[in-house]
């Protein structure tokens, strides 16, 4: 708003009293200065009483009466002195923020009219006494008839703005509110009566403000110091005391949080405490004191809130109630926050809303939080009647269960007999069923065993033949010593081979011997064109695990045939490979050669005259012979390298044996 008028800020004389109560006779006698300091054009915070006198002395130099109003703003006690027709000063008018009685139109008392006879000097005296922590404009100005009238008509429409918006956010206020109450009468609960009162809070704190016209009070003007009674206490009411009440109780911390109950209770208990202080400095008139303690509070519990809020979020995915809580007191502190740090008012860091401008972030935090606690709300009966509606349809399915348990329980009366009569012929079919099964069983596993001696004992011809060649090309070449050596090795080797074929399972220790002598008389028979490795993992007890006899040798006797036929390679490399799984559960052999490759393998084999090898495929045989007898998983994977991503050709034999 633009004020209009003579500025009076050097003009007038000032007197501060310093807390010395001085009458009008006093003040005339005492001298005043110029003190432009006392003056401000905004809100300032006022630590104390500021109480000053000032001086207005109007020389009139003209031919006619000159008159005027003299507008200083409107302050909490005001008194106005003008000179009697007998010198004496008298008190003309006197009004104020929290003294003035005189109904709807007490606002016409702040602009104090001065009358000057042509040719006369006049001295009026104005005592202004300010008691409230905040300490309006301070701007004294003189204004015409004219200046006063348009004034009064950009004060006024300025005002009603303000009184709509503010009867539009105690409208939203009344929708919540009925909102409550339309939740507790269908679910009466605390959580709903603290939201209520939090609700109420406001719309008495609005409405105390509601000014259709500058400072009117609308709904007290018969009792101005109400809305300061209704101002700290009510912060401490609205956004402490029911808050915490409410959260205590709609999130229903004593049960899921008992800490965090105690935090809340705690502090509700202290802002009430807080509250009551609050009020009964105001009823002695120290208004400053409750507005520095509540600043202090507030900032001072900032920290702690949001630690709270930050342990209630980690908890928000099992407790949807607490979302709406977060957001609502979220959205509150973050805007009441930034109304206080961007206050536009040069009154510093403060707390209050009395002396934050603009105030737009604060009322839209307040409304968005009662909007999310209200939403909350609405959202926990929903989740209430849900759960009712649950448990009903619960007990009408478990009625319907009953009855229906009745109707059969009077049938299987009416039935036991007959049922007793068919149990022993049914338990009796049972019993043959099982006897049948059990000879089945037994059958079957006759039959495996029968069917891998037949194989054992394809294996063992199939593998002399294979020797004898061996020992029949020494012979010829004329190579006694190592005919001899390999003859040595070859019997050992058949008497392995004759224990082993009569037994299922020999220790690896057994089989690595094994393959170590059969792979020794292999390298003698290729005179050193052939290399093999055969690495075992040391964790592993070899002479422990077990493994099916005979069942490693054809893959390994496939590998040297094929590996040494590669002519890419002068010699041919065979590695055996034996390791354990993590768990100790599976054993791992990988036989890798660098042949010529399965697949190029079967193309040869498949001339007219080459000899058809049947070793991998009766152990192939065996293996699935072994898995139905004793219920295990022993896997053969073979891999051709040539059509993988590997740097030479050959083939890899993966079996894995579970250990029984």
């Amino acid at each position: 708003m633009s004020l209009q008028g003579a500025d009076l800020r050097h003009q007038l004389g000032v007197l501060k009293s310093q807390g010395d109560r001085y009458t009008i006779q006093e003040v005339v006698q005492l001298p005043f200065g110029k003190d432009t300091s006392v003056f401000h054009a905004g809100r300032t915070i006022n630590d104390g009483t500021n109480d000053v006198w000032l001086k207005l002395t109007v020389h009139n130099n003209t031919t006619l009466d000159s008159s005027g109003f003299v507008f200083a703003g409107w302050h909490d006690y005001m008194y106005w002195y003008e000179p009697g027709s007998n010198g004496q000063y008298t008190l003309r008018a006197q009004t104020g923020l929290m003294m003035d009685n005189a109904g709807v139109e007490r606002w016409n008392h702040y602009a104090f009219p001065i009358h000057v006879a042509a040719g006369a000097t006049a001295t009026y005296y104005l005592h202004i006494s300010n008691r409230y922590y905040r300490e309006n404009a301070l701007l004294p100005v003189l204004l015409n008839d004219i200046e006063y009238y348009n004034f009064r008509h950009e004060t006024s429409n300025y005002y009603k703005q303000e009184a709509l918006i503010i009867q539009i956010i105690i409208g939203m206020l009344l929708v919540f509110l009925s909102i409550t109450i339309i939740n507790y009468t269908q679910l009466p609960d605390r959580s709903s009566l603290y939201f209520a009162g939090y609700i109420l809070g406001l719309i008495v704190y609005f409405a105390l403000r509601l000014d259709a016209k500058p400072y009117q009070l609308s709904f007290s003007h018969h009792w101005p110091k109400l809305k300061y009674y209704w101002d700290i206490p009510a912060l401490y009411f609205c956004f402490y005391v029911m808050y915490f009440m409410f959260g205590n109780v709609f999130l229903s911390l004593r049960e899921r949080y008992p800490l965090m109950e105690k935090i809340f209770r705690w502090s509700s208990w202290v802002s009430c405490i807080l509250m009551l202080i609050s009020v009964y400095c105001i009823y002695r008139g120290w208004y400053h004191i409750p507005g520095k303690v509540y600043t202090y509070f507030y900032f001072i519990t900032l920290v702690p809130l949001g630690i709270s809020l930050v342990a209630l979020a980690q908890r928000s995915r099992h407790h949807p109630l607490i979302r709406f809580f977060l957001f609502g007191s979220i959205s509150i502190y973050v805007l009441s926050l930034c109304a206080f740090v961007f206050n536009q008012e040069p009154v510093g860091l403060t707390a209050i809303p009395e002396l934050v401008t603009p105030s737009g972030m604060l009322v839209a935090g307040v409304l968005l939080q009662a909007l999310f606690f209200a939403a909350g709300l609405s959202y926990r009966n929903k989740l209430v009647h849900q759960e009712k509606t649950k448990t009903q349809e619960l007990l009408i399915k478990q009625l319907n269960k009953n009855k229906e348990l009745q109707r059969k329980l009077n049938e299987q009366l009416e039935e036991l007999v007959k049922e007793q009569t068919t149990e022993i012929l049914r338990k009796k079919q049972e019993l043959e069923e099982q006897r049948k099964l059990q000879l089945e069983i037994e059958y079957g596993k006759k039959l495996s065993e029968i069917e891998l001696k037949a194989i054992r004992a394809q294996i063992n011809p199939h593998f002399i033949f294979n020797c004898l060649n061996s020992i029949q090309l020494f012979v010829m070449q004329r190579d006694y010593e190592y005919a001899q050596k390999y003859l040595s090795d070859f019997s050992y080797l058949i008497r392995k081979t004759l224990d082993f074929s009569r037994r299922n399972f020999i220790s690896l220790s057994d089989e690595i011997t094994y393959l170590n002598t059969y792979l020794g008389l292999e390298k003698m028979r290729f005179e050193h064109k052939m290399e093999y490795e055969i690495i075992v993992d040391p964790t592993i007890p070899t002479g422990e695990l077990e493994v099916p006899a005979m069942l490693l040798q054809p893959y390994v006797e496939n590998a040297v045939k094929h590996g040494m036929n590669n002519e890419a390679h002068t010699t041919g490399k065979l590695t055996i490979r034996f390791s354990q799984d993590d768990d100790e559960e599976m054993l791992e052999c990988v036989i890798e050669d660098n042949g010529i490759g399965i697949e190029r393998s079967k193309a040869i084999r498949q001339l007219p005259a080459h000899h058809q090898s049947s070793g991998m495929e009766i152990s192939l045989n065996r293996a699935e012979l072994l898995n139905k007898m004793y219920n295990t998983e022993i896997q053969i994977e073979i891999i051709d390298k040539t059509g993988m991503q590997y740097p030479e050709s050959g083939t890899i034999v993966r079996i894995l044996i579970p250990q029984l």
